[in-house]
């Protein structure tokens, strides 16, 4: 198939608006000058059968026993292809039936026969590994991919060293390339695109546990991994720079500063800011923040090399929280690295809080569960939140939690409510001291408030407290590795 058909289709996509620009959130959470949205060809079978044949076009080989597409624009284009070409396709299930045969994947297959996989379009390369991976499991052979679009935000490079070979059609870059060479974007648009893909190549994929056993390969653990190792592997910047600050510091200790000046806050941050890895705030209990205090504020975390991180815990609908980040007297996405949310309000929130980030470097905590006596946060929602992390890794860098919640490298724990003695206040705060935390309750974070604030000798509590969470650490990676 000639060039000319390749450009005749993206034309073609282009035209009845596969191809969108504007602002958007993927899945990831990343946002994005450009959205593909190839489900649109169901509505146009002339052109779904224009893209199957590229996609045919490309596989590497042509002695595939099976074939199986990616839920669920990769359904269609593999049912297509698998009628034109007579070859057999299994069908792999989002979950397993709750009834009869309570199969994951649909179809007839032998154990050893050697499946073609196809998808719409790649960002990491994690929706299309779960397929691979459920295959594998029941003893097929899968190697090749064959994609429509790679976006070029890793996921070549993440399926490649996971042993799944890609051959996409076409490339965002080559996409541009076309859209750009018929006028059907401006310069400024295609530049943007390509500084976008130049910014985000770096993603990852977690492989399950019982995949990657049954091929005999380790799977990192969170609580095995040393804060440097684990650096590598995260999607998020701030992420790798809280890894890294914890790491060259050697310490895990974020300060909650619940005051009521912005003076004490700033001087806590001043004195107490070489010892810890984050400074949580409620700057809604100042009277008297201001644009100077944030500015302030932000010189200090770059002075002593920590990150700030407001305990707003968000918890409305997408437009909402979106209003509140940006706007009102604290104007909060110009100052804080990381904020707060809770998962209730489902992936509008965190839509809502991308949406005004712009080109700043930020990112969100959920709040999984909380140090109070008596908190509602069932097993279902820690579910919810997990879910919902996993989904949007580009934005969500870990959870605030009391126990084990996540087992994922790329997400941190922090725990709050961690005190060296007294078991609570009268309030239903509930404490647990820094070595219980790390240790026993698995965090990578622990957050101290009146521990250290309360104390006559902040600094010198400060470093205690440093010091027995980060040994704590030590400890944990130490006994992981004998």
């Amino acid at each position: 198939m000639s060039e000319n058909v390749l450009e005749q289709c993206v034309l073609e996509l282009f035209k009845i608006g596969v191809v969108k620009f504007g602002s958007f959130t993927l899945k990831s959470g990343m946002q994005s000058p450009v959205y593909f949205d190839l489900r649109m060809i169901i509505s146009y079978p002339s052109v779904m059968e224009t893209v199957a044949d590229l996609i045919w076009k490309a596989r590497p080989r042509s002695d595939y026993q099976l074939m199986c597409g990616v839920a669920y624009t990769g359904l269609p284009i593999a049912t297509l292809i698998s009628a034109k070409q007579n070859l057999p396709m299994v069908l792999r299930r989002k979950e397993a039936k709750g009834y009869g045969t309570k199969k994951m994947v649909e179809g007839n297959y032998k154990e050893g026969q050697n499946c073609l996989i196809v998808e719409d379009v790649i960002v990491s390369g994690g929706s299309l590994y779960e397929t691979v991976e459920t295959l594998i499991e029941i003893g097929l052979e899968v190697h090749d991919a064959v994609v429509f679009l790679d976006r070029e935000h890793g996921g070549y490079n993440n399926l490649g060293a996971l042993g799944v070979n890609v051959f996409p059609v076409l490339t965002m870059a080559e996409l541009m390339r076309i859209l750009l060479k018929h006028k059907q974007v401006s310069q400024d648009t295609h530049n943007t695109v390509l500084a976008h893909i130049a910014s985000n190549r770096n993603t990852s994929i977690i492989k399950k546990e019982k995949s990657a056993s049954r091929q005999g390969v380790g799977v990192m653990d969170r609580k095995n991994c040393s804060f440097e190792s684990r650096m590598e592997i995260t999607n998020h910047p701030l992420a790798r720079r809280l890894l890294q600050i914890m790491t060259s510091k050697r310490t895990n200790l974020c300060l909650a500063a619940d005051v009521t000046s912005a003076h004490q806050l700033l001087s806590f941050a001043n004195q107490l800011g070489p010892h810890i890895c984050l400074l949580k705030t409620h700057v809604d209990l100042l009277d008297d923040f201001t644009a100077d205090v944030a500015q302030q504020l932000s010189d200090l975390s770059e002075k002593h090399n920590f990150l700030l991180f407001e305990d707003r815990k968000y918890g409305d609908i997408g437009s909402t929280v979106a209003q509140q980040y940006s706007g009102g007297a604290h104007r909060v996405v110009e100052w804080a690295h990381l904020v707060t949310a809770h998962a209730l309000p489902g992936p509008g929130i965190i839509k809502g809080l991308t949406s005004a980030v712009g080109d700043r470097e930020r990112g969100c905590v959920l709040v999984s569960q909380m140090s109070s006596e008596g908190a509602l946060t069932s097993q279902e929602y820690i579910k919810g939140c997990n879910s919902l992390a996993a989904n949007h890794t580009h934005f969500v860098i870990g959870f605030v939690s009391q126990s084990s919640v996540s087992d994922d490298p790329r997400f941190l724990l922090l725990t709050p409510g961690v005190k060296l003695a007294g078991a609570g206040d009268g309030l239903g705060q509930q404490y647990v001291s820094p070595r219980a935390a790390v240790l026993e309750r698995s965090a990578d974070v622990v957050i101290v408030g009146r521990g250290i604030t309360e104390a006559e000798d902040l600094v010198s509590a400060a470093i205690t407290y440093k010091e027995h969470a980060f040994s704590a650490y030590e400890e944990r990676v130490a006994a992981s590795s004998s």
